[in-house]
């Protein structure tokens, strides 16, 4: 597997990167990590729910929990990354989560399920930290944003195959299964990860506990970083809003199949997976930011058709599922260059800021997503209602966050 620095090709002016097929197919799989454990069970859900007595708020909550996880899990394992490199903390995160699917396979209650899920998380959110930081440690801004791209492309895999590979695996096997499939790819990328990824951090010296702590701040004071971050991340919760509870409003308010809530599923995926393959040409052209303002400014207006389908009734599930795939589409373009944009100027904190931009993504997502299961009345309208608050919201903050242009960092400023 080829995983050395990107190569620039030489005829085009400006320089083309020509990205690395086995280190975009390594940190693909590694970004799947997360897509996995959230859409594999959700077909289970109702499964859960019987089988451990549990009412669907406490099912939805070990989404929450896994959330959790991952935003507490991205605080040590960003300095770490920093401080000692990307390779050993990955190493023990995905050893972590190969162990903590096991014990998910084994819970013997929803609480159980629910706190094995965050130790899950845990171990998952090194792959979250570290591939970001190894892209950035490798590319500049605007190539990370290209990066991101292609990566989505083995990511976006996910949320097509993996809801109908769950409810496949549940009906026949049980959702016990589920975990244990969960434990065996993360042993695989373990594997993979162990035998071809460099280490790609640079020399840096040691940081002490005020330093560390000195240099979280410092990123947190960037405004361009600060302002992208949580305008992404808005939009990323919409996302995941509509990830808690499509299950829920697709098979018990429309009546849907298992079988058939999995292709609507997958086909919202399809969606984004195409969006990020159009961003990724996009962007040998133009940088990261120029894309942002339309591609939110879309997601708020489709989300605002989401809710009218939900409030209405209009055109049932189908009418529903035509906004929500333009919702999910322009997170193709927006999740890649959000996450650019936020880490252009602190690359020399890349693994902090990593970890940053995860704390803000998955707990943004994780309140998004407990809310929704608490006010879950059995109808479309909690989560049409929450896609298009924090849909709205992500527009507001970015328009509001990048309003000064005069003040650009020297870093991004050389990207351009």
């Amino acid at each position: 597997m080829d995983c050395g620095r990107p190569v620039r090709e030489s005829d085009p002016a400006p320089a083309v990167v020509r990205l690395p097929r086995g280190l975009m197919v390594l940190m693909g799989a590694l970004a799947a990590l997360g897509p996995f454990s959230i859409d594999l069970y959700l077909p289970a859900f109702g499964a859960i729910a019987g089988e451990l007595r549990a009412r669907p708020d406490q099912v939805q909550a070990t989404l929450s929990t896994y959330f959790a996880g991952l935003a507490a899990g991205q605080l040590l394992v960003g300095p770490l990354s920093d401080r000692i490199g990307r390779r050993g903390p990955l190493l023990a995160g995905l050893a972590l989560y190969v162990l903590a699917s096991l014990a998910c396979a084994l819970a013997p209650d929803v609480e159980a399920l629910a706190g094995w899920r965050a130790v899950q998380a845990f171990g998952a959110c090194a792959g979250l930290v570290t591939s970001r930081a190894v892209l950035r440690d490798l590319f500049s801004p605007r190539d990370m944003a290209r990066a991101l791209s292609a990566v989505m492309l083995v990511m976006g895999l996910a949320p097509i195959v993996a809801p109908m590979v769950g409810a496949t695996v549940s009906e026949v096997l049980g959702w016990r299964a589920l975990f244990v499939g969960l434990a065996a790819y993360g042993a695989v990328v373990l594997v993979a990860v162990a035998a071809s990824l460099p280490e790609t951090r640079g020399e840096a010296p040691g940081r002490s506990a005020a330093q560390v702590v000195g240099a979280f701040v410092e990123v947190l004071r960037t405004r361009h970083f600060t302002g992208h971050a949580v305008a992404g991340s808005l939009a990323m919760a919409a996302m995941f809003a509509y990830i808690a509870s499509s299950s829920f409003v697709f098979t018990q308010a429309y009546g849907l199949s298992t079988g058939g809530f999995a292709l609507v599923f997958g086909g919202t995926a399809a969606s984004f997976i195409a969006a990020t393959q159009v961003n990724e040409r996009w962007l040998r052209r133009r940088s990261p930011e120029s894309t942002l303002p339309a591609v939110l400014g879309v997601q708020a207006v489709a989300s605002l058709g989401v809710l009218l389908a939900a409030t209405t009734g209009l055109g049932g599930w189908v009418g529903l599922s035509i906004p929500l795939v333009v919702c999910i589409a322009s997170l193709g373009f927006s999740l890649p260059n959000t996450t650019a944009a936020a880490m252009a100027p602190v690359g020399h904190h890349a693994g902090i800021a990593a970890a940053l931009l995860g704390v803000i993504q998955y707990g943004v997502a994780g309140l998004a997503t407990w809310a929704v299961g608490g006010l879950y009345d059995g109808t479309a309208l909690p989560m049409a209602t929450a896609i298009a608050v924090l849909s709205v919201s992500a527009s507001v903050v970015l328009f509001a966050s990048t309003g000064d242009r005069t003040r650009v960092a020297p870093e991004l400023a050389r990207s351009r």
